[in-house]
Protein backbone atom coordinates (compact mmCIF):
# COMPACT_ATOMS: atom_id res chain seq x y z
CA UNK A 1 0.00 0.00 0.00
CA UNK A 2 2.84 2.35 0.87
CA UNK A 3 4.44 1.69 -2.52
CA UNK A 4 1.22 2.63 -4.32
CA UNK A 5 0.90 5.80 -2.28
CA UNK A 6 4.43 6.79 -3.21
CA UNK A 7 4.05 6.21 -6.94
CA UNK A 8 2.33 9.56 -7.70
CA UNK A 9 5.01 11.42 -5.73
CA UNK A 10 7.81 9.66 -7.63
CA UNK A 11 6.07 10.38 -10.93
CA UNK A 12 5.53 14.02 -9.97
CA UNK A 13 9.14 14.36 -8.84
CA UNK A 14 10.45 12.91 -12.12
CA UNK A 15 8.25 15.33 -14.07
CA UNK A 16 9.49 18.28 -12.04
CA UNK A 17 13.11 17.20 -12.46
CA UNK A 18 12.62 16.63 -16.19
CA UNK A 19 10.99 20.01 -16.69
CA UNK A 20 12.94 22.32 -14.43
CA UNK A 21 16.27 20.59 -13.73
CA UNK A 22 17.26 19.13 -17.11
CA UNK A 23 19.48 22.05 -18.13
CA UNK A 24 23.05 22.68 -16.92
CA UNK A 25 21.91 25.00 -14.12
CA UNK A 26 19.27 22.60 -12.81
CA UNK A 27 21.63 19.64 -13.05
CA UNK A 28 24.34 21.49 -11.11
CA UNK A 29 21.80 22.19 -8.37
CA UNK A 30 20.72 18.54 -8.18
CA UNK A 31 24.32 17.35 -8.29
CA UNK A 32 25.74 19.65 -5.64
CA UNK A 33 23.13 21.28 -3.40
CA UNK A 34 21.45 18.26 -1.72
CA UNK A 35 24.74 17.03 -0.26
CA UNK A 36 25.36 20.51 1.21
CA UNK A 37 21.75 21.35 2.03
CA UNK A 38 22.30 22.20 5.70
CA UNK A 39 25.22 24.47 4.89
CA UNK A 40 23.21 26.19 2.16
CA UNK A 41 20.21 26.47 4.49
CA UNK A 42 22.44 28.16 7.06
CA UNK A 43 23.83 30.47 4.38
CA UNK A 44 20.29 31.19 3.16
CA UNK A 45 19.11 32.09 6.66
CA UNK A 46 22.16 34.35 7.05
CA UNK A 47 21.36 36.07 3.74
CA UNK A 48 17.77 36.54 4.89
CA UNK A 49 19.18 38.19 7.99
CA UNK A 50 21.33 40.48 5.81
CA UNK A 51 18.27 41.40 3.72
CA UNK A 52 16.14 42.08 6.80
CA UNK A 53 18.87 44.17 8.44
CA UNK A 54 19.39 46.19 5.25
CA UNK A 55 15.66 46.94 4.96
CA UNK A 56 15.56 47.79 8.67
CA UNK A 57 18.48 50.21 8.25
CA UNK A 58 16.46 52.13 5.64
CA UNK A 59 13.31 51.98 7.78
CA UNK A 60 15.09 53.34 10.87
CA UNK A 61 16.11 56.47 8.93
CA UNK A 62 12.62 57.91 9.51
CA UNK A 63 13.04 57.57 13.27
CA UNK A 64 16.62 58.86 13.03
CA UNK A 65 15.69 62.13 11.30
CA UNK A 66 12.56 62.57 13.38
CA UNK A 67 14.75 62.18 16.50
CA UNK A 68 17.27 64.71 15.13
CA UNK A 69 14.42 67.14 14.57
CA UNK A 70 13.50 66.80 18.31
CA UNK A 71 16.80 66.88 20.22
CA UNK A 72 14.96 67.56 23.48
CA UNK A 73 13.49 64.02 23.44
CA UNK A 74 16.59 62.25 24.84
CA UNK A 75 14.79 58.95 25.39
CA UNK A 76 13.85 58.64 21.73
CA UNK A 77 17.42 59.50 20.66
CA UNK A 78 18.89 56.76 22.87
CA UNK A 79 16.30 54.29 21.64
CA UNK A 80 17.02 55.06 17.97
CA UNK A 81 20.80 54.94 18.54
CA UNK A 82 20.50 51.54 20.21
CA UNK A 83 18.28 50.22 17.40
CA UNK A 84 20.75 51.40 14.75
CA UNK A 85 23.61 49.72 16.62
CA UNK A 86 21.71 46.42 16.88
CA UNK A 87 20.71 46.53 13.20
CA UNK A 88 24.25 47.07 11.95
CA UNK A 89 25.74 44.54 14.37
CA UNK A 90 23.23 41.98 13.11
CA UNK A 91 23.98 42.85 9.52
CA UNK A 92 27.73 42.42 10.11
CA UNK A 93 27.23 39.07 11.85
CA UNK A 94 24.91 37.73 9.16
CA UNK A 95 27.28 38.92 6.42
CA UNK A 96 30.16 37.08 8.08
CA UNK A 97 28.14 33.87 8.46
CA UNK A 98 26.93 34.09 4.86
CA UNK A 99 30.46 34.46 3.51
CA UNK A 100 31.88 31.60 5.61
CA UNK A 101 29.05 29.15 4.92
CA UNK A 102 28.92 29.91 1.19
CA UNK A 103 32.69 29.47 0.90
CA UNK A 104 32.54 26.18 2.83
CA UNK A 105 29.73 24.83 0.66
CA UNK A 106 31.35 26.13 -2.53
CA UNK A 107 34.70 24.54 -1.75
CA UNK A 108 32.98 21.22 -1.10
CA UNK A 109 31.05 21.56 -4.38
CA UNK A 110 34.33 21.99 -6.29
CA UNK A 111 35.90 19.04 -4.46
CA UNK A 112 32.88 16.78 -5.05
CA UNK A 113 32.61 17.66 -8.74
CA UNK A 114 36.33 17.17 -9.32
CA UNK A 115 36.14 13.81 -7.53
CA UNK A 116 33.15 12.76 -9.65
CA UNK A 117 34.85 13.86 -12.87
CA UNK A 118 38.03 11.96 -12.00
CA UNK A 119 36.06 8.83 -11.08
CA UNK A 120 34.23 9.14 -14.41
CA UNK A 121 37.56 9.44 -16.22
CA UNK A 122 38.82 6.29 -14.53
CA UNK A 123 35.79 4.42 -15.92
CA UNK A 124 36.55 5.42 -19.51
CA UNK A 125 38.30 3.10 -21.92
CA UNK A 126 41.65 3.47 -23.63
CA UNK A 127 40.03 4.91 -26.77
CA UNK A 128 38.75 7.92 -24.82
CA UNK A 129 42.22 8.88 -23.60
CA UNK A 130 43.69 8.28 -27.05
CA UNK A 131 41.16 10.64 -28.62
CA UNK A 132 41.02 13.30 -25.88
CA UNK A 133 43.80 15.80 -25.24
CA UNK A 134 45.03 16.07 -21.67
CA UNK A 135 44.52 19.85 -21.82
CA UNK A 136 40.82 19.26 -22.49
CA UNK A 137 40.58 16.94 -19.48
CA UNK A 138 42.37 19.50 -17.32
CA UNK A 139 39.94 22.19 -18.47
CA UNK A 140 36.94 20.12 -17.43
CA UNK A 141 38.45 19.28 -14.05
CA UNK A 142 39.42 22.85 -13.15
CA UNK A 143 37.41 25.42 -15.11
CA UNK A 144 34.26 23.29 -15.19
CA UNK A 145 34.19 22.68 -11.43
CA UNK A 146 34.97 26.33 -10.68
CA UNK A 147 32.20 27.46 -13.03
CA UNK A 148 29.72 25.17 -11.26
CA UNK A 149 30.66 26.58 -7.87
CA UNK A 150 30.41 30.16 -9.14
CA UNK A 151 27.01 29.46 -10.72
CA UNK A 152 25.55 28.10 -7.47
CA UNK A 153 27.00 30.97 -5.43
CA UNK A 154 25.60 33.54 -7.86
CA UNK A 155 22.20 31.87 -7.83
CA UNK A 156 22.09 31.62 -4.03
CA UNK A 157 23.23 35.18 -3.43
CA UNK A 158 21.03 36.57 -6.19
CA UNK A 159 17.81 34.75 -5.31
CA UNK A 160 18.14 34.98 -1.55
CA UNK A 161 20.18 37.95 -0.38
CA UNK A 162 19.84 40.39 -3.26
CA UNK A 163 16.24 39.57 -4.18
CA UNK A 164 15.04 39.64 -0.58
CA UNK A 165 17.02 42.82 0.11
CA UNK A 166 15.49 44.45 -2.95
CA UNK A 167 11.99 43.31 -1.98
CA UNK A 168 12.49 44.56 1.58
CA UNK A 169 13.73 47.96 0.48
CA UNK A 170 10.97 48.36 -2.10
CA UNK A 171 8.48 47.49 0.64
CA UNK A 172 9.91 50.33 2.74
CA UNK A 173 9.61 52.66 -0.26
CA UNK A 174 6.00 51.63 -0.91
CA UNK A 175 5.13 52.13 2.74
CA UNK A 176 6.63 55.59 2.81
CA UNK A 177 5.29 56.79 -0.56
CA UNK A 178 3.58 54.41 -2.98
CA UNK A 179 3.37 56.76 -6.00
CA UNK A 180 7.07 57.66 -5.89
CA UNK A 181 7.94 53.96 -5.58
CA UNK A 182 5.96 53.06 -8.68
CA UNK A 183 7.95 55.63 -10.65
CA UNK A 184 11.19 53.94 -9.58
CA UNK A 185 9.87 50.51 -10.57
CA UNK A 186 9.32 51.70 -14.14
CA UNK A 187 13.00 51.07 -14.80
CA UNK A 188 12.53 47.29 -14.31
CA UNK A 189 10.98 46.48 -17.71
CA UNK A 190 13.41 48.82 -19.47
CA UNK A 191 16.37 47.11 -17.78
CA UNK A 192 15.00 43.65 -18.71
CA UNK A 193 15.01 44.56 -22.41
CA UNK A 194 18.64 45.67 -22.25
CA UNK A 195 19.59 42.60 -20.20
CA UNK A 196 18.19 40.26 -22.83
CA UNK A 197 20.46 41.77 -25.48
CA UNK A 198 23.44 41.46 -23.14
CA UNK A 199 22.76 37.74 -22.49
CA UNK A 200 22.75 36.97 -26.20
CA UNK A 201 26.25 38.43 -26.51
CA UNK A 202 27.45 36.59 -23.36
CA UNK A 203 26.39 33.21 -24.79
CA UNK A 204 28.42 33.84 -27.93
CA UNK A 205 31.57 34.92 -26.11
CA UNK A 206 31.64 32.44 -23.20
CA UNK A 207 32.27 29.33 -25.29
CA UNK A 208 35.00 31.05 -27.29
CA UNK A 209 36.70 32.20 -24.09
CA UNK A 210 36.88 28.62 -22.75
CA UNK A 211 38.25 27.41 -26.09
CA UNK A 212 41.03 30.01 -25.82
CA UNK A 213 41.88 28.90 -22.27
CA UNK A 214 42.05 25.30 -23.52
CA UNK A 215 44.56 26.44 -26.17
CA UNK A 216 46.77 27.92 -23.43
CA UNK A 217 46.64 24.62 -21.50
CA UNK A 218 47.41 22.69 -24.69
CA UNK A 219 50.51 24.73 -25.54
CA UNK A 220 51.75 24.50 -21.95
CA UNK A 221 51.23 20.73 -21.80
CA UNK A 222 52.92 20.12 -25.16
CA UNK A 223 55.85 22.34 -24.19
CA UNK A 224 56.43 20.47 -20.92
CA UNK A 225 56.08 17.02 -22.51
CA UNK A 226 58.06 17.80 -25.65
CA UNK A 227 60.84 20.00 -24.26
CA UNK A 228 63.56 17.70 -25.62
CA UNK A 229 62.22 18.01 -29.19
CA UNK A 230 61.69 21.73 -28.76
CA UNK A 231 65.31 22.21 -27.74
CA UNK A 232 66.72 19.79 -30.30
CA UNK A 233 64.92 21.46 -33.22
CA UNK A 234 65.21 25.05 -31.88
CA UNK A 235 61.44 25.42 -31.67
CA UNK A 236 61.43 27.89 -28.77
CA UNK A 237 60.35 30.80 -30.96
CA UNK A 238 57.56 28.74 -32.49
CA UNK A 239 56.22 27.68 -29.11
CA UNK A 240 56.53 31.23 -27.79
CA UNK A 241 54.53 32.46 -30.77
CA UNK A 242 51.85 29.81 -30.19
CA UNK A 243 51.61 30.73 -26.53
CA UNK A 244 51.46 34.47 -27.29
CA UNK A 245 48.67 33.85 -29.80
CA UNK A 246 46.68 31.69 -27.35
CA UNK A 247 47.15 34.14 -24.48
CA UNK A 248 46.22 37.15 -26.63
CA UNK A 249 43.05 35.42 -27.84
CA UNK A 250 42.14 34.54 -24.26
CA UNK A 251 42.81 38.14 -23.22
CA UNK A 252 40.71 39.55 -26.06
CA UNK A 253 37.74 37.32 -25.28
CA UNK A 254 38.03 37.98 -21.54
CA UNK A 255 38.00 41.71 -22.29
CA UNK A 256 34.97 41.24 -24.55
CA UNK A 257 33.19 39.37 -21.75
CA UNK A 258 34.06 42.15 -19.31
CA UNK A 259 32.75 44.83 -21.68
CA UNK A 260 29.50 43.00 -22.26
CA UNK A 261 29.00 42.26 -18.56
CA UNK A 262 29.84 45.83 -17.57
CA UNK A 263 27.11 47.27 -19.80
CA UNK A 264 24.48 46.41 -17.20
CA UNK A 265 25.93 48.81 -14.61
CA UNK A 266 25.86 52.07 -16.65
CA UNK A 267 22.55 51.01 -18.17
CA UNK A 268 21.04 50.81 -14.69
CA UNK A 269 22.87 53.98 -13.64
CA UNK A 270 21.22 55.98 -16.40
CA UNK A 271 17.76 54.56 -15.76
CA UNK A 272 18.10 54.96 -11.99
CA UNK A 273 19.35 58.53 -12.37
CA UNK A 274 16.33 59.42 -14.49
CA UNK A 275 14.02 57.81 -11.92
CA UNK A 276 15.65 59.64 -8.98
CA UNK A 277 15.43 62.99 -10.82
CA UNK A 278 11.74 62.40 -11.50
CA UNK A 279 11.18 61.39 -7.87
CA UNK A 280 12.84 64.59 -6.68
CA UNK A 281 10.53 66.71 -8.81
CA UNK A 282 7.43 64.86 -7.68
CA UNK A 283 8.39 64.76 -3.99
CA UNK A 284 8.96 68.51 -3.78
CA UNK A 285 5.95 69.65 -5.81
CA UNK A 286 2.29 68.94 -5.85
CA UNK A 287 2.59 66.64 -8.87
CA UNK A 288 0.96 63.22 -8.56
CA UNK A 289 -0.15 63.45 -4.97
CA UNK A 290 1.96 66.16 -3.37
CA UNK A 291 4.84 65.94 -0.95
CA UNK A 292 5.62 63.42 1.76
CA UNK A 293 4.43 64.14 5.27
CA UNK A 294 7.72 64.55 7.16
CA UNK A 295 11.49 64.95 6.62
CA UNK A 296 12.07 61.59 8.32
CA UNK A 297 9.63 59.88 5.97
CA UNK A 298 11.34 61.48 2.98
CA UNK A 299 14.82 60.46 4.17
CA UNK A 300 13.66 56.91 4.85
CA UNK A 301 12.26 56.72 1.34
CA UNK A 302 15.42 58.18 -0.22
CA UNK A 303 17.67 55.87 1.84
CA UNK A 304 15.65 52.83 0.75
CA UNK A 305 15.73 54.07 -2.85
CA UNK A 306 19.51 54.51 -2.89
CA UNK A 307 20.14 51.24 -1.08
CA UNK A 308 17.79 49.33 -3.43
CA UNK A 309 19.94 50.31 -6.39
CA UNK A 310 22.84 48.08 -5.31
CA UNK A 311 20.90 44.78 -5.07
CA UNK A 312 19.05 45.69 -8.27
CA UNK A 313 22.38 46.14 -10.03
CA UNK A 314 23.69 42.83 -8.69
CA UNK A 315 20.50 41.05 -9.71
CA UNK A 316 20.89 42.33 -13.25
CA UNK A 317 24.46 41.02 -13.33
CA UNK A 318 23.59 37.66 -11.76
CA UNK A 319 21.94 36.39 -14.92
CA UNK A 320 24.89 37.58 -16.99
CA UNK A 321 27.36 35.85 -14.68
CA UNK A 322 25.33 32.62 -14.65
CA UNK A 323 25.18 32.65 -18.44
CA UNK A 324 28.93 33.23 -18.59
CA UNK A 325 29.54 30.11 -16.47
CA UNK A 326 27.09 27.99 -18.46
CA UNK A 327 29.70 26.91 -21.02
CA UNK A 328 32.05 25.65 -18.29
CA UNK A 329 29.24 23.71 -16.60
CA UNK A 330 28.18 22.23 -19.94
CA UNK A 331 31.70 20.77 -20.25
CA UNK A 332 31.17 18.87 -16.99
CA UNK A 333 27.96 17.23 -18.11
CA UNK A 334 29.33 16.50 -21.56
CA UNK A 335 31.82 14.25 -19.77
CA UNK A 336 29.43 12.99 -17.08
CA UNK A 337 26.95 11.90 -19.78
CA UNK A 338 29.48 9.87 -21.71
CA UNK A 339 28.77 6.14 -21.74
CA UNK A 340 30.98 3.96 -19.57
CA UNK A 341 32.06 1.06 -21.79
CA UNK A 342 34.15 -0.66 -19.13
CA UNK A 343 31.71 -0.91 -16.24
CA UNK A 344 31.55 -4.09 -14.21
CA UNK A 345 28.59 -6.37 -14.93
CA UNK A 346 26.04 -6.62 -12.07
CA UNK A 347 26.57 -10.38 -11.89
CA UNK A 348 30.35 -10.23 -12.39
CA UNK A 349 32.40 -13.17 -11.15
CA UNK A 350 36.04 -13.49 -10.05
CA UNK A 351 38.50 -15.21 -12.36
CA UNK A 352 39.08 -18.89 -11.55
CA UNK A 353 42.36 -19.93 -9.89
CA UNK A 354 45.58 -20.17 -11.92
CA UNK A 355 46.73 -21.45 -14.32
CA UNK A 356 44.64 -19.28 -16.66
CA UNK A 357 44.11 -19.87 -20.36
CA UNK A 358 43.41 -16.94 -22.68
CA UNK A 359 40.98 -17.64 -25.52
CA UNK A 360 40.00 -15.45 -28.47
CA UNK A 361 36.68 -16.78 -29.77
CA UNK A 362 35.89 -15.18 -33.17
CA UNK A 363 36.98 -11.97 -31.44
CA UNK A 364 37.39 -8.78 -33.46
CA UNK A 365 37.83 -5.09 -32.77
CA UNK A 366 37.26 -1.92 -34.77
CA UNK A 367 37.84 1.78 -34.12
CA UNK A 368 34.64 3.04 -35.68
CA UNK A 369 34.78 1.97 -39.32
CA UNK A 370 38.46 1.02 -39.14
CA UNK A 371 38.98 -2.69 -38.39
CA UNK A 372 42.02 -3.25 -36.18
CA UNK A 373 41.56 -6.97 -35.45
CA UNK A 374 39.62 -9.21 -37.81
CA UNK A 375 37.64 -12.04 -36.17
CA UNK A 376 40.30 -14.16 -34.50
CA UNK A 377 40.05 -17.62 -32.96
CA UNK A 378 43.14 -18.46 -30.93
CA UNK A 379 44.12 -20.01 -27.61
CA UNK A 380 47.07 -18.87 -25.50
CA UNK A 381 47.79 -21.97 -23.40
CA UNK A 382 47.81 -21.70 -19.63
CA UNK A 383 51.31 -21.62 -18.16
CA UNK A 384 52.88 -21.13 -21.60
CA UNK A 385 54.42 -18.17 -23.44
CA UNK A 386 52.67 -16.81 -26.52
CA UNK A 387 54.42 -14.10 -28.54
CA UNK A 388 52.93 -11.69 -31.07
CA UNK A 389 55.19 -10.12 -33.69
CA UNK A 390 54.59 -8.21 -36.87
CA UNK A 391 54.94 -4.80 -38.48
CA UNK A 392 53.65 -1.58 -36.90
CA UNK A 393 49.89 -1.24 -37.18
CA UNK A 394 49.32 -4.99 -37.37
CA UNK A 395 47.17 -5.04 -34.19
CA UNK A 396 49.64 -6.18 -31.51
CA UNK A 397 48.99 -3.34 -29.08
CA UNK A 398 45.24 -3.61 -29.63
CA UNK A 399 45.37 -7.27 -28.59
CA UNK A 400 47.15 -6.32 -25.37
CA UNK A 401 44.58 -3.58 -24.67
CA UNK A 402 41.83 -6.15 -25.04
CA UNK A 403 43.56 -8.64 -22.71
CA UNK A 404 44.02 -5.89 -20.11
CA UNK A 405 40.40 -4.88 -20.73
CA UNK A 406 41.31 -1.32 -21.57
CA UNK A 407 38.83 -1.88 -24.40
CA UNK A 408 36.15 -4.48 -25.13
CA UNK A 409 35.83 -6.52 -28.34
CA UNK A 410 33.36 -5.22 -30.90
CA UNK A 411 32.67 -8.78 -32.08
CA UNK A 412 33.13 -12.21 -30.52
CA UNK A 413 34.38 -13.01 -27.03
CA UNK A 414 37.68 -12.82 -25.17
CA UNK A 415 37.92 -15.24 -22.25
CA UNK A 416 40.43 -15.78 -19.46
CA UNK A 417 40.08 -19.03 -17.57
CA UNK A 418 36.88 -19.69 -19.55
CA UNK A 419 35.23 -16.47 -18.27
CA UNK A 420 34.15 -13.70 -20.65
CA UNK A 421 36.12 -10.62 -19.54
CA UNK A 422 32.92 -8.57 -19.68
CA UNK A 423 31.58 -10.85 -16.94
CA UNK A 424 34.74 -10.75 -14.83
CA UNK A 425 35.15 -8.67 -11.68
CA UNK A 426 37.54 -5.85 -12.53
CA UNK A 427 39.56 -6.19 -9.31
CA UNK A 428 39.99 -9.89 -9.97
CA UNK A 429 41.08 -9.26 -13.56
CA UNK A 430 43.54 -6.49 -12.66
CA UNK A 431 44.96 -8.58 -9.84
CA UNK A 432 45.59 -11.51 -12.19
CA UNK A 433 47.80 -9.58 -14.65
CA UNK A 434 51.29 -8.12 -14.34
CA UNK A 435 52.06 -5.65 -17.11
CA UNK A 436 55.24 -4.05 -18.44
CA UNK A 437 54.71 -1.63 -21.30
CA UNK A 438 56.97 -0.14 -23.91
CA UNK A 439 56.04 3.36 -22.76
CA UNK A 440 57.20 3.12 -19.17
CA UNK A 441 55.35 5.31 -16.71
CA UNK A 442 56.59 6.10 -13.22
CA UNK A 443 54.81 8.13 -10.56
CA UNK A 444 56.41 11.18 -9.00
CA UNK A 445 57.51 9.48 -5.80
CA UNK A 446 60.47 7.39 -4.61
CA UNK A 447 61.91 4.34 -6.35
CA UNK A 448 60.80 2.19 -3.43
CA UNK A 449 57.18 3.33 -3.71
CA UNK A 450 57.14 3.00 -7.50
CA UNK A 451 58.15 -0.65 -7.27
CA UNK A 452 55.83 -1.27 -4.31
CA UNK A 453 52.85 -0.24 -6.45
CA UNK A 454 53.06 -3.77 -7.84
CA UNK A 455 51.95 -5.05 -4.43
CA UNK A 456 51.26 -2.35 -1.88
CA UNK A 457 51.63 -4.58 1.17
CA UNK A 458 55.11 -5.77 0.13
CA UNK A 459 57.98 -5.40 2.58
CA UNK A 460 61.16 -3.48 1.77
CA UNK A 461 63.01 -6.80 1.47
CA UNK A 462 60.51 -8.05 -1.12
CA UNK A 463 60.84 -4.81 -3.09
CA UNK A 464 64.64 -5.16 -3.13
CA UNK A 465 64.39 -8.80 -4.22
CA UNK A 466 62.15 -7.80 -7.15
CA UNK A 467 64.61 -5.06 -8.11
CA UNK A 468 67.43 -7.61 -8.19
CA UNK A 469 65.46 -9.83 -10.58
CA UNK A 470 64.91 -6.80 -12.83
CA UNK A 471 68.64 -5.92 -12.74
CA UNK A 472 67.73 -2.60 -11.07
CA UNK A 473 69.28 -3.06 -7.62
CA UNK A 474 72.81 -2.26 -8.74
CA UNK A 475 72.08 1.23 -10.11
CA UNK A 476 69.62 2.01 -7.28
CA UNK A 477 72.24 1.11 -4.67
CA UNK A 478 74.65 3.64 -6.18
CA UNK A 479 72.19 6.56 -5.81
CA UNK A 480 72.76 8.90 -2.82
CA UNK A 481 69.32 8.17 -1.34
CA UNK A 482 69.10 4.60 -2.64
CA UNK A 483 65.57 3.29 -2.83
CA UNK A 484 64.23 6.54 -1.35
CA UNK A 485 65.46 8.56 -4.34
CA UNK A 486 62.61 10.56 -5.93
CA UNK A 487 62.25 9.83 -9.64
CA UNK A 488 60.71 13.18 -10.72
CA UNK A 489 57.76 13.59 -13.04
CA UNK A 490 57.38 10.33 -14.99
CA UNK A 491 60.90 9.29 -14.02
CA UNK A 492 62.54 12.44 -15.39
CA UNK A 493 65.67 11.81 -13.27
CA UNK A 494 66.24 8.31 -14.70
CA UNK A 495 67.40 7.01 -18.06
CA UNK A 496 65.02 5.10 -20.32
CA UNK A 497 66.67 1.79 -19.43
CA UNK A 498 66.53 2.52 -15.71
CA UNK A 499 62.83 3.38 -15.92
CA UNK A 500 62.12 0.16 -17.76
CA UNK A 501 63.93 -1.90 -15.14
CA UNK A 502 61.82 -0.25 -12.40
CA UNK A 503 58.66 -1.14 -14.35
CA UNK A 504 59.85 -4.73 -14.68
CA UNK A 505 60.60 -4.87 -10.95
CA UNK A 506 57.05 -3.66 -10.29
CA UNK A 507 55.65 -6.51 -12.40
CA UNK A 508 57.99 -9.03 -10.73
CA UNK A 509 56.77 -7.92 -7.31
CA UNK A 510 53.11 -8.30 -8.30
CA UNK A 511 53.74 -11.97 -9.05
CA UNK A 512 50.44 -12.40 -10.93
CA UNK A 513 49.43 -15.58 -12.81
CA UNK A 514 49.39 -13.73 -16.17
CA UNK A 515 52.38 -11.75 -17.39
CA UNK A 516 51.96 -9.26 -20.25
CA UNK A 517 55.16 -7.85 -21.75
CA UNK A 518 54.92 -5.14 -24.41
CA UNK A 519 58.46 -4.52 -25.67
CA UNK A 520 59.55 -4.88 -22.05
CA UNK A 521 63.27 -4.75 -22.83
CA UNK A 522 63.26 -2.27 -25.71
CA UNK A 523 65.11 0.46 -23.77
CA UNK A 524 67.82 -1.84 -22.36
CA UNK A 525 71.32 -2.36 -23.67
CA UNK A 526 72.34 -5.87 -24.73
CA UNK A 527 74.09 -6.71 -21.44
CA UNK A 528 71.21 -5.51 -19.26
CA UNK A 529 68.70 -7.14 -21.60
CA UNK A 530 70.37 -10.51 -21.21
CA UNK A 531 70.18 -10.35 -17.41
CA UNK A 532 66.59 -9.07 -17.39
CA UNK A 533 65.58 -11.64 -20.01
CA UNK A 534 66.89 -14.43 -17.79
CA UNK A 535 64.95 -12.97 -14.86
CA UNK A 536 61.76 -12.69 -16.89
CA UNK A 537 62.21 -16.23 -18.20
CA UNK A 538 62.34 -17.47 -14.62
CA UNK A 539 59.32 -15.32 -13.76
CA UNK A 540 57.37 -16.64 -16.77
CA UNK A 541 57.84 -20.24 -15.68
CA UNK A 542 54.40 -21.69 -15.01
CA UNK A 543 52.65 -18.42 -15.87
CA UNK A 544 50.51 -17.55 -18.88
CA UNK A 545 52.78 -15.06 -20.61
CA UNK A 546 51.90 -12.78 -23.52
CA UNK A 547 54.85 -11.08 -25.23
CA UNK A 548 54.94 -8.40 -27.90
CA UNK A 549 58.47 -7.92 -29.20
CA UNK A 550 60.50 -6.47 -32.04
CA UNK A 551 63.73 -7.99 -30.72
CA UNK A 552 63.27 -11.55 -31.83
CA UNK A 553 65.97 -12.70 -29.41
CA UNK A 554 63.48 -12.13 -26.57
CA UNK A 555 61.01 -14.68 -27.98
CA UNK A 556 63.31 -17.50 -29.09
CA UNK A 557 62.02 -19.78 -26.37
CA UNK A 558 58.33 -18.83 -26.68
CA UNK A 559 56.01 -21.82 -26.85
CA UNK A 560 54.05 -20.18 -29.66
CA UNK A 561 54.68 -17.23 -31.96
CA UNK A 562 51.89 -15.53 -33.94
CA UNK A 563 52.84 -13.25 -36.82
CA UNK A 564 50.24 -10.51 -37.21
CA UNK A 565 49.63 -8.49 -40.35
CA UNK A 566 46.63 -6.27 -41.03
CA UNK A 567 44.85 -7.48 -37.91
CA UNK A 568 45.11 -11.16 -38.89
CA UNK A 569 47.36 -14.02 -37.76
CA UNK A 570 49.10 -15.00 -41.00
CA UNK A 571 51.71 -17.36 -39.52
CA UNK A 572 51.74 -19.44 -36.37
CA UNK A 573 54.24 -21.83 -34.76
CA UNK A 574 57.43 -22.12 -32.74
CA UNK A 575 60.53 -20.04 -33.47
CA UNK A 576 62.23 -22.85 -35.39
CA UNK A 577 59.04 -23.84 -37.23
CA UNK A 578 58.48 -20.30 -38.51
CA UNK A 579 62.09 -19.96 -39.65
CA UNK A 580 61.77 -23.25 -41.52
CA UNK A 581 58.63 -22.08 -43.34
CA UNK A 582 60.60 -19.27 -44.96
CA UNK A 583 57.65 -16.88 -44.86
CA UNK A 584 57.08 -13.45 -43.37
CA UNK A 585 58.59 -14.30 -40.01
CA UNK A 586 61.76 -15.57 -41.71
CA UNK A 587 61.95 -12.30 -43.68
CA UNK A 588 61.57 -10.31 -40.45
CA UNK A 589 64.25 -12.43 -38.76
CA UNK A 590 66.73 -12.10 -41.62
CA UNK A 591 66.16 -8.34 -41.85
CA UNK A 592 66.81 -7.94 -38.12
CA UNK A 593 70.00 -10.03 -38.43
CA UNK A 594 71.26 -7.84 -41.25
CA UNK A 595 70.57 -4.71 -39.23
CA UNK A 596 72.56 -6.07 -36.29
CA UNK A 597 75.50 -7.08 -38.44
CA UNK A 598 75.54 -3.65 -40.11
Amino acid sequence: MLGKDLEPDVSLRSKIVSRYFSGPLGRVILLSVPAQKWTYIGAGLSMMGVAAATAASAWIMQSFFDAVAKPEDRGQIWMVAGAITVIFLARGLFTFLQAVLLAKAGNRVVADIQTRIFAKLMRQDYAFFSATESSDILMRLTQGATAARAMIDQLAVGLVRDLLTFVGLVSVMLWQHAILSLMFLVIGPLAAIGLRLVLQAVRRIAGRELASIADVYRVLQESAAGIRIIKAFALEDLMNARMVKAVRETEARANAMTRVGAITVPMLDILAGMAIAAILLVSTTSLLGGTVTSPGQLMSFVAALLMAYDPARRLSQTRVQIEGNMAGVAMIFDLMDRPEPLTEAPDAKPLPPAPLEITFDAMGFAYGDKVAIHPLTLTCAAGKTTAFVGPSGSGKSTLLNLILRLQDPTTGVLRIGGLDLRQAQLDSLRGAISYVGQETFLFSTSLMENIRLGRRDATDAEVIAAAKVAQAHEFIDLLPAGYQTPVGENGAFLSGGQKQRIAIARAVLKNAPILVLDEATSALDNISERGVRDGLAALSEGRTTIVVAHRLSTIQHADRICFLEGGRVVEDGTFDDLLAKGGKFRALHDGAAQDQSA
